[in-house]
Order: C-alpha cells, then structure tokens, then sequence
C-alpha cells in the first residue's frame, strides 16, 4: 500500500495563524509609513511655495500675489504663481511680463486631495488645499488648510 504525502488540517491551520500574526504586526508599519510620506510632502509643498512668494515679493515691489488690496493688479493667487507677469503684477505674454510663472501649479495638499487656496479666510476645514492671507500681522503667511495633525507631536498641519 502507498502512504499518501500532504499536509493535514491542523498543518494548514498552523500556517495560517502565523501568516496572519505577521500581518497584524507589519500592515501598521507601512501606514504609519504612508502618513509620515504625506506629511513630508505636505511641508516640502510648504516650503516651496513660501520661498516662491518671496521671490513674487522681491520682483513686485514688497506686494503679494493674488492680494485683493493691491490696487494695481486684480490677479488671483493662482494666477500671479502660475503665470508670467510683469512689474505691477499683471498676468500677459509680452516682454515687459518678464517675472514668473513661479509655480507650474499649485501643488495638491495630500491629505485632502485639493489644490485650491483660500485668500483671507479662516484657514482649517476641508473645503480647500491651502491658506493665504494677505491681511494684517500675518499677511504673507501660507499654510495647508486642512484638519489633519501630525500622529507623532500633535501640531496641527496649519501649523506648519
């Protein structure tokens, strides 16, 4: 008589408790991973585009892209970062638009999937990418304008 070879029931049932003690032990690793790679992002994406308004700064006499006070250009914030413009900030292809496009496009905010700035509002929600103000002590600040926070200290991504 032939023995017959396999792996019995108990053997297979073995296996598979261990696959999924592994699992349980290394699915939390890569989202902590994902979360960390966002915020990177997130604060990559900050500093770019902080350095970009200051570059704006420079070229168009101290005045900020896409400020609504600035009587001499009605330009949007997307516009004055993504277009060629010239001294007074006017959007246009000619010689004299010599400065920028600063920014290809706004980049997306990872957590809320969005690339739009809000100019002047209340910076948190979810409704937009990011945050502008041209207002007051804190005109020239940019921040993500969303309602996430860092996992490990806590600081809300406005924050950054």
């Amino acid at each position: 008589m032939k023995s017959k070879s396999g792996f019995t029931l108990v053997e297979i049932l073995i296996v598979v408790v261990i696959l999924g003690i592994l699992a349980a032990i290394v699915i939390p690793q890569f989202t902590s991973a994902s979360t960390e790679a966002k915020e990177a992002a997130l604060v990559s994406d900050l500093q770019a585009l902080r350095s970009q308004i200051e570059l704006y700064k420079i070229h168009h006499n101290d005045e900020l892209p896409g400020d609504p006070n600035n009587s001499s250009s009605n330009v949007s914030f997307v516009d004055a970062m993504t277009s060629s413009t010239n001294q007074a900030g006017e959007v246009g292809a000619t010689p004299l638009h010599r400065f920028g496009p600063y920014m290809r496009d706004i980049p997306l905010n990872p957590f809320n999937d969005l690339t739009t700035v809000e100019v002047d509002g209340t910076a948190g929600g979810d409704d937009y990418a990011w945050h502008f103000t041209t207002l007051g002590i804190n005109a020239g600040l940019f921040q993500a304008d969303d309602d996430g926070t860092n996992a490990v200290s806590g600081v809300a991504h406005t924050d950054y």
